[in-house]
């Protein structure tokens, strides 16, 4: 049974930065492709960004200010997010797939989820 499950939310102030952490447990990810997903009130689902054989990928709107890294190691899976907004107060997923070599950024895409952790950004 693989589980996911994150940790790192809470609330910020817009400008600030925020490490969200995704472990993997009941399967050796290694280097399959893993993503994180948001979803604000009233909104779809969204790709926030993903990483697939060490290689990051994000939508348009992230312009840098997120990052996605892992620690094959410890089966961990990271999102970096700086200068955050209001707009970015969402519930934020880990999602993970058994395998694959590609891009993946639609929710059909994947195989695992994680409960998710609410990012509040507000002053």
């Amino acid at each position: 049974q693989v589980q996911l499950v994150e940790s790192g939310g809470g609330l910020v102030q817009p400008g600030d930065s925020m490490r969200l952490t995704c472990a993997v447990s009941g399967r050796t990810f290694s280097s399959n492709p893993t993503g994180w997903f948001r979803q604000a009130p009233g909104k779809e689902r969204e790709f926030v960004a993903g990483i697939t054989h060490g290689d990051a990928y994000y939508p348009d709107w992230v312009k840098g200010r997120f990052t996605i890294s892992r620690d094959i190691a410890k089966d961990t899976v990271y999102l970096q997010m700086n200068n955050l907004k209001p707009e970015d107060t969402a519930v934020y997923y880990c999602a993970g797939r058994s395998s694959g070599t590609d891009i993946y950024t639609s929710l059909g895409e994947y195989h695992y989820w994680g409960q998710g952790t609410q990012v509040t950004v507000s002053s």
